[in-house]
């Protein structure tokens, strides 16, 4: 039960996060998707940064295990691209979506019912994907770090002054 209630708890504080930093709105939305507007890509590379250092920590002091899913170019990209239509189409991300339909924006609930649609087909098609697409391009289960042969901390100390520096950048060009 507890988790229940932490779980509900974090969710909420993300839907207020996201509401707050303007990243459910449609203009933003799409302003992120034609790269005039970074709002969306600053919030996403932040997460990033923060969730990289916490689920490290976690992991370097044994209060958590990494469980690594395989590398299977062949459903990243078709995924990806599906993804990128559907959000292009709709103008919100599946987290977007349902922070938007949670302030009130019922356009946001046919991408929710799109998104159950499509896990839908996706789980029927599954038996023929997993011999043929789930197969394209399987690297296995590796991580940057290990393919660079480095130290985890290298690469999430790099990424973090790098999204500095990004942000310093488009702070400069005003975008």
């Amino acid at each position: 039960m507890t988790d229940l209630i932490g779980g509900l708890t974090t969710g909420i504080l993300f839907g207020f996060l996201l509401q707050r930093g303007q990243v459910i709105r449609y203009d933003k939305q799409i302003g992120a998707l034609r790269l005039q507007d970074m709002t969306i890509i600053k919030y996403m590379l932040s997460t990033i940064c923060v969730g990289m250092v916490g689920v490290y920590l976690l992991y370097d002091m044994n209060f958590a295990k990494l469980a690594i899913k395989p590398t299977i170019l062949g459903g990243v990209v078709i995924g990806g691209l599906l993804f990128g239509i559907g959000w292009g189409l709709l103008g919100y991300c599946p987290g977007t979506a349902l922070a938007a339909l949670g302030e009130g924006r019922l356009d946001a609930g046919w991408g929710i019912l799109g998104m159950l649609v499509g896990a839908g087909l996706y789980a029927e098609a599954y038996p023929m994907l997993k011999n043929s697409v789930l197969t394209w391009g399987d690297f296995g289960k590796i991580t940057l770090p290990q393919v660079l042969g480095i130290n985890h901390w290298i690469i999430i100390v790099f990424f973090i002054f790098s999204t500095f520096a990004l942000f310093r950048w488009l702070h400069t060009k005003k975008i």
